[in-house]
């Protein structure tokens, strides 16, 4: 099969092959957010871990060719839109990375809110008010989840959510779970999200400084693994660390797929970025490498892409595929799964048309949201910009 326009994709071992043994087997990659570079020529084993990824049965590969469709614009006229999260009710709440608000919007009427500020805030270049998330309590415990910069790191803090207060208060004093990830003009991570095992799961950035991310004490360039009070979690490579795994660039997207398997997108520097299969304690290799490698030790990327294509931010699993968001390559990526390897060859949507891609969140079924960023300082804004949407996908 040839490779999709700007792209290369990983060899694969036979598909059908893959499908008949039900598991065979099958990372670490832009610059800054979309490849510019930066004023100062900076470019912008077993264990209940495992077990908790453990594959269930594989469903059928999802086909070849798939199709997005645009139903609704949720929402427009948001400024830096960054993190998302839906609402039992179905609201979503929205981060501001410049503003370092949270803003409420009804999907259905288009109506922002803005519920609150979150204190402490300090924006400058990629840092800010960056992913959102809901407490798996969240019926009981009415908390969301923040992953933000200050002036001295990006840490993690939690605040009830009291829907019943006047707008722009609805957000209570934040509760720091975890402090002290390395912080940058570029590389911050940012991307939280509550796993099947109930733990939360942060991907960082290596902040700019390459050697953080081989460095088994810093939280820099890992992709961390806590409890929802940010303490390490049983199961993890190191009994008093919530580093999960390391050797990564810059990872702005988690999602698991249907066999509980934990993936992420990373940023790579001008070669490749990757799309990588997360397991406790390996390493993806960065920065003794970039996309795929012959060095011993370090884990290959199940895809990968040139920066200019993808530059991956956001990341969500809907209909047996992996749906991507890309900065600067400004399009949607799904890759169709097969156990632990792409089924076929990643598809683009909305190639240029909506501009760069931040956010991408399941809706239920055959639904994902779909967030775009223009208005955070490397995109062009257009009238309307920027926009929540909700897409059909298949």
């Amino acid at each position: 099969m040839p490779p999709s326009k700007g792209s290369k994709t990983v060899q694969r071992s036979n598909v059908t092959a893959v499908l008949a043994a039900a598991a065979l087997l099958v990372v670490t990659g832009c610059s800054s957010d979309d490849g510019a570079d930066l004023p100062g020529g900076a470019r912008a084993a077993s264990s209940p871990a495992a077990s908790a990824a453990a594959p269930s049965p594989s469903p059928s590969a999802p086909p070849a060719k798939g199709s997005a469709t645009v139903l609704s614009t949720a929402a427009e006229g948001l400024n830096s839109p960054w993190g998302l999260a839906e609402l039992p009710d179905g609201g979503l709440l929205v981060s501001s990375r410049d503003k370092g608000t949270i803003t409420r919007v009804d999907p259905r009427t288009g109506k922002k809110t803005v519920v609150g500020s979150v204190p402490g805030v300090a924006a400058a270049g990629e840092g800010g008010l960056l992913g959102i998330a809901l407490s798996p309590s969240y019926g009981s415990d009415h908390l969301v989840y923040a992953y933000f910069t200050t002036e001295s790191d990006n840490r993690i803090a939690r605040m009830i959510y009291d829907e019943k207060k006047p707008a722009g208060q609805r957000l209570g004093a934040p509760d720091t779970v975890l402090r002290g990830i390395p912080k940058g003009m570029i590389h911050n991570g940012g991307r939280i999200a509550f796993g099947p095992d109930g733990m939360l799961y942060a991907g960082t950035g290596e902040a700019g400084n390459k050697e953080l991310a081989q460095d088994e004490k810093s939280l820099g360039g890992k992709i961390l693994r806590m409890t929802p009070d940010g303490q390490p979690v049983h199961g993890n490579p190191r009994a008093d660390s919530v580093v999960y795994a390391l050797g990564l660039r810059d990872v702005q997207g988690l999602a698991w797929d249907s066999r509980k398997q934990l993936w992420a997108s990373e940023f790579g520097q001008d070669k490749w970025d990757e799309l990588n299969l997360i397991e406790p304690g390996r390493n993806y290799g960065w920065p003794e490498a970039e996309g795929r490698s012959d060095k011993p030790g370090f884990v290959n990327p199940v895809e990968e892409w040139r920066p200019k294509d993808a530059s991956p931010s956001g990341l969500a699993f809907a209909e047996g595929s992996l749906w991507m968001a890309s900065l600067r390559g400004e399009r949607l990526w799904r890759i169709p799964l097969a156990g632990r390897e792409s089924a076929a060859e990643p598809q683009a949507f909305f190639t240029e048309k909506y501009g760069r891609l931040r956010t991408v969140l399941p809706a239920g079924g055959a639904k994902v949201w779909l967030v775009t960023s223009n208005t955070d300082g490397r995109g062009t804004p257009k009238p309307g910009d920027d926009r929540i949407l909700q897409l059909e996908i298949s």
